[in-house]
Parts: structure tokens; C-alpha cells; sequence
């Protein structure tokens, strides 16, 4: 069976990839359209010297914020599940791994299909956002490694909550 570019086959268990991917992308998409039609607006208007470089200015950089947000380097972060551990990878390169007898805890919103994801140390952990969770990323297949992490994780250190609280 050929391995999709989201899920590919190990040896005796089934290997899945999650990417992140940006949660605002048509936010970002209209600041970078306003951006450049504010700018270019007045480059053609009859502002004065100051007035007319502040606005272009403005325009500018309103545009440029929204070509990083969609550029940014943590679109390539992938988070890799599989039944030995949960691992996080950045442009091919490992962050963290956290095998499942060593996760600290999990906060779960089973109604939301949110989770914070603790691996013992800020750097080893993550959220995983559901309905209305605050998240400047979003992850695709989102409720699949909720369900991937909670199938996986040891039930003594679940804490089930309504919703997820800041973390």
C-alpha cells in the first residue's frame, strides 16, 4: 500500500503525520491585499511628503506581517504518532520525543476535542486546538490526533475538563 503524504506505514503499526498549518490564513491573505492597497493608494494620492510616507509605510508593513504569518517556519512543524511515542519534528528535524510511559499529563476537552499535551518540560509540550480553543496554528486532521493521543496516552495521567482553559 503506497504511504500518503500524511500517513506512511512502520513496521507492525500504523506511523501518522500531523501538520501545523496557519489558523488565519484569510486574515493574513486580506492584510497582505489592504496592506497593498493602502499603500499603493497613496502613492497616488495628493498626501503630502511625511503624510503620504507614513501611509505607504503603514501599508507596507501591514502587507509584509501578513506574507510572514503565511510564510512562517511553523507550517513545517509535523507531529508524528505513532505506538511507541509522540514526536514533534521541524523541517525534518526532531524537537522532541516523548514516548507514552514518559508523558507528564494531558488536559483534554473531549467535547471540543481540544488538549494541552505535557511532556515534562514547556519545550516538550503543545496544544492541540479544537472548537474555539485559542491557537495561532492550526493542526490538519486535528481531531484524529486528539484521538490518536488519547488512545495512546496512559489514562492515570488524563485530566478531562469542558473546555481548556489558557495554558
Amino acid at each position: 500500500m503506497p504511504a500518503s503524504p500524511s500517513t506512511s506505514l512502520s513496521i507492525g503499526s500504523e506511523t501518522l503525520r500531523f501538520r501545523f498549518r496557519p489558523r488565519y490564513k484569510l486574515f493574513a491573505l486580506g492584510m497582505i491585499a489592504l496592506g497593498a492597497a493602502f499603500a499603493a493608494a497613496a502613492m497616488v494620492s495628493d498626501f503630502d511628503g511625511s503624510s503620504r510616507t507614513v501611509a505607504i509605510a503603514i501599508g507596507a508593513v501591514s502587507a509584509i506581517l501578513g506574507l510572514l504569518y503565511l510564510l512562517s517556519p511553523a507550517w513545517r512543524i509535523v507531529v508524528v504518532v505513532d505506538d511507541e511515542a509522540l514526536e514533534v519534528l521541524s523541517r525534518g528535524d526532531r524537537r522532541f520525543r516523548v514516548p507514552w510511559t514518559e508523558v507528564a499529563g494531558v488536559v483534554a476537552s473531549p467535547e471540543t476535542k481540544t488538549l494541552y499535551f505535557d511532556g515534562g518540560e514547556p519545550d516538550k509540550s503543545f496544544k492541540v486546538p479544537g472548537r474555539g480553543a485559542p491557537a495561532p496554528y492550526d493542526i490538519e486532521r486535528r481531531a484524529e490526533l486528539y484521538d490518536a493521543i488519547m488512545g495512546r496516552v496512559p489514562a492515570e495521567v488524563v485530566t478531562e475538563v469542558e473546555l481548556l482553559e489558557a495554558r
